[in-house]
């Protein structure tokens, strides 16, 4: 008997960097757990700094396209995964018993803006790209043992 995936949407304010990267670390690490999809509440289109920063981690993101939430309305959800504090201050209602879990990451465009070089602003996308894939390791377990995951 096949075990059902669980649906898990990994939301973020534009859709363009933390979300996308989680969408494509569960689909590469966990694609037989989980079924992950990535939607904004206001979207930005792809951020290319991340396509690149995932690409050299061995995960293509490049397909993916930002999307609004509502684009996912028939979609049931089993988890939502706020990965910015905006999303999870906005996190729109979803109907079922949908979960929702928050995990803050940093916005590497945000932070980009201050630093000197391409080597600095690479540097601040690898660190949350990792930090996203460290949580996305840990997932499904994770979900049914904690109420609200933060990491900071």
């Amino acid at each position: 008997m096949t075990k059902r995936k669980l649906k898990i949407l990994f939301l973020c304010t534009g859709n363009s960097c933390r979300s996308q990267m989680a969408e494509g670390w569960a689909r590469h690490l966990k694609g037989s757990e989980i079924e992950p999809y990535s939607a904004g509440i206001e979207p930005h289109g792809l951020d290319p700094l991340a396509v690149r920063v995932m690409a050299e981690a061995g995960v293509d993101i490049s397909g993916h396209k930002s999307k609004h939430f509502a684009e996912l309305k028939d979609v049931k959800f089993d988890y939502v995964v706020t990965v910015c504090d905006y999303a999870h201050e906005k996190c729109p209602v979803f109907p079922g018993k949908i979960k929702t879990i928050h995990a803050s990451f940093d916005d590497p465009p945000h932070l980009a803006k201050q630093a000197k070089s391409e080597q600095e602003i690479l540097d601040v996308y690898r660190r949350v790209r990792d930090q996203i894939r460290d949580f996305v390791n840990r997932l499904p377990d994770s979900l049914s043992q904690q109420n609200s995951p933060k990491i900071v």
